[in-house]
């Protein structure tokens, strides 16, 4: 047998005879979430709803944050490098574009590029914890919420997070001179909260070697990344319900983009980025009602080199203002109602895409009905007007029943999202556009999506949950760049003749369908001694009427595994973490590049405290050394060993 499935086996089997002999460790239903616009517990969603808290989080084998996120059931992250550098967030089979990102509730998503929306500007150690809700959420957030929506709510804006005073971090440092590191502190004063931390990856990273095809040197690069996060908050309780919360994080980036996102022989691709994210949140929260009000204002800048053999700089200034006003009332005991609307300002100064500002509104109501402790039921709303697709509505409903042990839940909506600046303008400006490239389209139509789900949840011990969901969506429109042949472009003066680039075009009646299967474990193992084990499977097909072969869509895996195993024990902590993908292969020629049929990689981490507050680290990426990529043409690296400290004060 494969070692990589006796290690899977085995810690199946290990953890199924620990969860006969359990102690009562965790209710794993008992959480309230944000995710939901009306703070509910996990069996009263109706969603297939998971919530990671800090003490998982900052035990398992990872990095970077996009690193964390692809070991969380039902995620798929298509990184194009390690460390964080870039990574393409996908759920359920939607594109990157169609995952929302929120910052404490408030969307992140770049008006710019979905390529963006991994860089959150959070330090891990500022992170109380990650919420994630699996499919469709346009009702409640509006657009680009299709696939599904992944909130990560820091220290400061989380009500419950009970830590006084603390300190704590880790410093790394591996092969090609890298430096991983990462701090964080919360300090607690009275009706005062001060939390912070910054991040920093940075390596000459690997080097992939030249080749000679037919006659064309592709030159030796180093993969190279220097990738900073830092961030601030602050929060105020006053009397009578009142209370503020700011926070402002900085992420700033540069890094090989080498193949990133073409497969042209040419591309000699380097990037530098610049984000600022400032929010304001002041709240009051009353015995039977709460109103908050949200802003946010978030800069992006972006400087991309195709290559240095010519002119091809690519400058990019992304503005975005964000309003949000919510209101809560408690009808009644069984009655719950929210309302609220939201103000979007985005606006972009470009010398490839030009300069262009968009306006978006919305406004929602949901209600949460719950006539008795078994039944649960919520409806949503929302009207959306946006300058690309003018007026949409969205409606949205839930119901869950549950019984002792058992959760049985369904879902349906509507969902939406309209083309970014970069799938509208990219390269429209550039003159002599070199083939191969990506090419905006102006005239593209908004996506248009209804999706539907069925699941049920078991609790098989006070400490093991499983849970399964069928899912199904039906697009229309959806926006993908398809190889396209200049003379069926049009407005094609900036085009070479004859020659094909990837332009962005509306496909129609792309239909998904799939299953998902989780497992939740957690084991005491003593006073401040436990184990937590994730695993999950996702099964995806998805099809489109017209057989368009195109680049993003098709892209998701049809088997995806993720699993996460961390524990703590006396002197020693660490976690295992692996991911299988099974996909569609794909090839590149001109870059003699093959994405494989499938892959299977695993990251570990392991620990040992010398003193309460001090350990020892030792952290292994790709620990089988296998050769793979996420994105055609953009190879992640190979094996990496890095050891350092962890500290908690």
């Amino acid at each position: 047998m494969n070692p990589i499935k006796r290690i899977l086996l085995l810690s199946f089997f290990v953890l199924t005879v620990f969860g006969l002999r359990a102690q009562i460790s965790a209710d794993l239903d008992t959480l309230m979430v944000q995710k939901e616009r009306i703070p509910l517990r996990l069996a009263e969603t109706g969603r297939n709803i998971s919530v990671i808290e800090k003490e998982e989080l900052m035990q398992m084998a990872f990095t970077s944050l996009d690193d964390l996120l692809q070991y969380i059931p039902g995620i798929e992250v298509q990184s194009r490098n390690a460390f964080g550098a870039q990574g393409d967030i996908t759920m359920r089979g939607a594109t990157f574009s169609q995952v929302l990102v929120l910052v404490d509730g408030m969307r992140l998503n770049d008006p710019l590029t979905a390529h963006f929306n991994s860089y959150i500007p959070v330090a891990p150690a500022e992170i109380a914890r990650i919420e994630v809700l699996r499919g469709a959420a346009a009702a409640m957030y509006g657009a680009d919420a299709v696939g599904g929506v992944i909130n990560i709510i820091t220290k400061s804006f989380d009500a419950s997070y009970q830590q006084q005073n603390e300190i704590s971090g880790a410093v790394n440092f591996g092969e090609n001179r890298l430096v991983n590191a990462q701090q964080g502190f919360a300090i607690k004063k009275g009706n005062s909260f001060f939390s912070g931390g910054f991040s920093v990856n940075q390596s000459d990273g690997q080097l992939v070697e030249e080749q000679v095809l037919d006659n064309t040197t592709l030159e030796a690069y180093r993969n190279y990344f220097d990738i900073k996060t830092l961030g601030f908050s602050f929060a105020q309780q006053f009397d009578a319900g009142w209370s503020l919360q700011a926070r402002l994080g900085y992420d700033d980036r540069d890094f090989s983009a080498r193949y990133f996102y073409t497969s042209s022989p040419s591309d000699k691709s380097v990037e530098q980025t610049q984000s600022w994210w400032n929010q304001l949140r002041l709240a009051k929260v009353g015995q039977n009602s709460s109103t908050d009000i949200n802003l946010v204002y978030k800069n992006n800048t972006d400087q991309f080199v195709f290559s240095p053999d010519f002119a091809s700089t690519n400058t990019h200034v992304t503005q975005l203002w964000n309003l949000n006003v919510n209101h809560l009332r408690k009808i009644s005991d069984a009655f719950s109602l929210k309302t609220g609307f939201q103000l979007d300002s985005r606006a972009i100064e470009s010398n490839d895409r030009g300069n262009h500002d968009d306006i978006h509104a919305g406004v929602y109501a949901m209600g949460v009905y719950q006539p008795d402790l078994r039944w649960n039921m919520t409806g949503s709303l929302r009207l959306d007007y946006d300058e690309n697709y003018d007026l949409e509505f969205t409606p949205q409903v839930n119901i869950s029943y549950v019984l002792p042990g058992v959760t049985f839940r369904a879902s349906a909506g509507r969902s939406i999202r309209a083309a970014n600046y970069t799938e509208r303008f990219v390269s429209f400006n550039l003159v002599d556009l070199t083939p191969g490239r990506n090419l905006g389209n102006p005239d593209l139509m908004a996506e248009r999506s209804w999706s539907e789900e069925l699941g049920v949840d078991v609790q098989l011990t006070e400490q093991w949950k499983l849970r399964s969901t069928g899912f199904l969506r039906q697009s229309d429109n959806l926006i993908d760049y398809v190889e396209t042949n200049a003379n069926e472009i049009p407005n094609n003066q900036n085009l070479q003749d004859g020659a094909n680039y990837f332009f962005a075009r509306n496909i129609s009646e792309v239909s998904t369908r799939g299953f998902e299967l989780e497992s939740w474990y957690r084991q005491s193992l003593g006073e401040d001694n436990w184990l937590i084990w994730s695993l999950g499977y996702t099964y995806l097909n998805t099809s489109n009427a017209e057989g368009i072969v195109s680049n993003y869509i098709s892209s998701h895996a049809r088997h995806l595994i993720n699993t996460n195993l961390s524990f703590k024990y006396k002197s020693w902590e660490g976690a295992l973490n692996g991911l299988y993908k099974q996909r569609n292969p794909r090839s590149a020629a001109p870059i003699n590049a093959d994405l494989a049929g499938e892959y299977m990689v695993w990251n570990t981490r392991v620990a040992y405290r010398l003193t309460p507050e001090l350990a020892l680290n030792v952290m292994v990426h790709n620990l089988f050394n296998i050769a793979y990529a996420d994105i055609l043409g953009a190879r992640m690296p190979n094996r990496w060993i890095m050891a350092g400290v962890k500290f908690d004060l």
